[in-house]
């Protein structure tokens, strides 16, 4: 377990960290800062919470992940991805109750990196990554409408969308166009600088741009300072969330949610940070760094964390050269809360909503969906059902039922995969073992065929997915076989149901007085055989189909 505890640190400066690389770390740490002080608050905000949890998350659980994480580039923060759990939590529980999730998901988390579970998570279906990335950019979207309009809703807005979106279209006659506006805004602005100067900070001159324009037009549109009365210049003091055990069991399928859904968000962005740098992640580490930044978090009163593509992705595309850029960049943001704090209440949460509305766009991977949907016809439905029952359900089912359809699918395509093929002995080749001639070098053309013989060749995956096809042709035994060859040399995997349906076929062939002979079987397999029964004198396991005709042409 040492290798999950060894510092990265010591690694970096094992290999030699000098100025030039601290510089490199200090300008993508700056950069990475600049893309989250905006988008920390946006997340916060449309999680149901006060904009300063989100920059406690960003600077507390971001440190923790980039010091302790098994990805050198990871940068970990407020995700979008939790906004509507977060946000339910919320509103089931209070605040108190969205910490304590937050902390018993890191609880889960750190045990499930000691625990190696890292590994199990990569094996979730891409179509099913895919179609909950796209389910949650529409919620996102769908979240912020209010905002992006100025809507003012009578009872608060619901959380799930099915009852949102009536919400909304009973508040139409609330409908402020200085919001509209300041959105518009700040999204042509992002778009604007995307595409004229990608290396600017489009997202913070967007918020910047808009925070003036609303200021000295005064436009009647809802700011940081009218709805929450600004930001504190600080960090609070850390303390352990309300416990009790009533809580602590109704907020455990939450935590539970964080917990799938922090392990799923993490690792794909460590996976982006491993094909942008050439590198590769530590998966248990990344979820023990996870694991801890939540318990962190939660202390000091932020809200989830997690590894965040975007972010990560600019701390790369910035030039990081270790995880001391992600370290310096929850510094800066504690720069920027100490020295700019009272700014930050001019911010319109509308153009919050437009930073949202951008990045909810962006996770929709338009490329991916349109390959998918011409893959085939499986995958498409993978991401289909995973993507509504997202939308319209909840995130964690569409997880589960996307992954259970994803393995339906790959047992159907593994079964279909397996093949069987019937060959029968030929006489010449009989009739020159039995002169003692070298097998399968015949000096004659094979004329003829030996009735009492066949051979089955068997390749692929002999597994419980396979064996109700592969069964309905070993079952077809005539009559005029007296001798019955298996090959398995091609076989991969033999599992219990294969053995079982190689049992039925024993019992069979010893009612008609047909003699089983099985090749190539590796040891695993053949333990596995004889724990069913299936063992000498019912059967003869020989290396290969030609001992076992050999045998055969000796017995006559």
């Amino acid at each position: 377990m040492n290798d999950l505890l060894m510092p990265k640190l010591a690694t970096v400066v094992r290999e030699g960290y000098g100025p030039a690389r601290l510089k490199a770390d200090v300008l993508a740490g700056l950069t990475v800062a600049i893309v989250a002080l905006p988008l920390s608050m946006a997340i916060a905000i449309a999680s149901g919470v006060t904009p300063d949890r989100g920059l406690y998350t960003a600077i507390i659980g971001g440190f923790l992940v980039s010091a302790l994480g098994g990805s050198r580039f990871q940068v970990g923060g407020p995700a979008g991805a939790f906004i509507v759990l977060v946000a339910a939590t919320v509103t089931r529980h209070g605040v108190e109750g969205l910490l304590l999730a937050t902390f018993l998901s890191g609880l889960m988390l750190t045990l499930a990196g000691y625990l190696r579970f890292g590994k199990y998570i990569k094996l979730i279906p891409y179509p099913v990554t895919v179609g909950f990335t796209a389910g949650i950019a529409v919620i996102i979207f769908a979240s912020q409408i209010a905002e992006l309009f100025g809507l003012r809703l009578a009872g608060g807005e619901p959380g799930p969308i099915v009852e949102k979106v009536p919400a909304l279209w009973a508040a139409r006659d609330s409908f402020n166009p200085a919001a509209l506006g300041v959105a518009a805004l700040t999204i042509g602005v992002i778009l604007v600088l995307r595409r004229l100067r990608p290396s600017w900070p489009n997202l913070l001159i967007g918020v910047a741009v808009a925070a003036a324009a609303t200021a000295l037009l005064a436009l009647p549109a809802d700011t940081i300072g009218t709805r929450f009365g600004g930001i504190p210049r600080g960090l609070p003091v850390p303390a352990l969330p309300a416990f009790s055990p009533g809580l602590v069991l109704a907020v455990l399928p939450d935590a539970v949610a964080f917990t799938i859904l922090g392990a799923i968000e993490s690792l794909l962005s460590a996976v982006v940070a491993d094909g942008m740098t050439g590198r590769r992640h530590r998966s248990s580490m990344e979820l023990i760094a996870q694991g801890i930044a939540n318990i962190g978090s939660a202390l000091f009163g932020g809200i989830c964390v997690t590894g965040t593509i975007a972010r990560t992705a600019t701390n790369v595309r910035s030039g990081a050269t270790s995880p001391v850029s992600g370290m310096l960049h929850s510094a800066f943001l504690l720069a920027f809360m100490l020295l700019a704090a009272p700014l930050a209440s001019y911010i319109p949460l509308a153009a919050l909503a437009g930073v949202l509305a951008v990045v909810a766009f962006n996770m929709i991977e338009r490329p991916a969906i349109a390959a998918l949907i011409r893959a085939s016809r499986g995958d498409a439905a993978i991401l289909a059902v995973t993507f509504f029952l997202v939308v319209l359900r909840d995130l964690t089912e569409g997880i589960v039922v996307g992954f259970l359809l994803g393995a339906v699918l790959f047992i159907d395509r593994m079964g279909k995969a397996v093949d069987i093929r019937a060959e029968t002995v030929p006489r010449t080749v009989r009739a020159m073992e039995n002169a003692g001639e070298d097998f399968g070098q015949p000096e004659s053309p094979l004329v003829a065929d030996d009735p009492a013989t066949v051979i089955y060749r068997i390749s692929g995956v002999f597994f419980f997915g396979a064996a109700a096809s592969v069964g309905s042709v070993l079952d077809r035994i005539a009559d005029r076989h007296r001798n019955f060859v298996i090959d398995c040399t091609e076989v991969a995997l033999l599992d219990s149901t294969a053995a079982s349906i190689v049992e039925g076929l024993m019992r069979k062939a010893k009612r008609n007085g047909t003699r089983i002979f099985i090749s190539g079987l590796r040891p695993d397999m053949r333990r596995l055989l004889e724990a069913h029964g299936i063992r000498p004198p019912h059967v003869t396991f020989t290396d290969t189909t030609d001992e076992a005709t050999a045998l055969i042409a000796a017995a006559g």
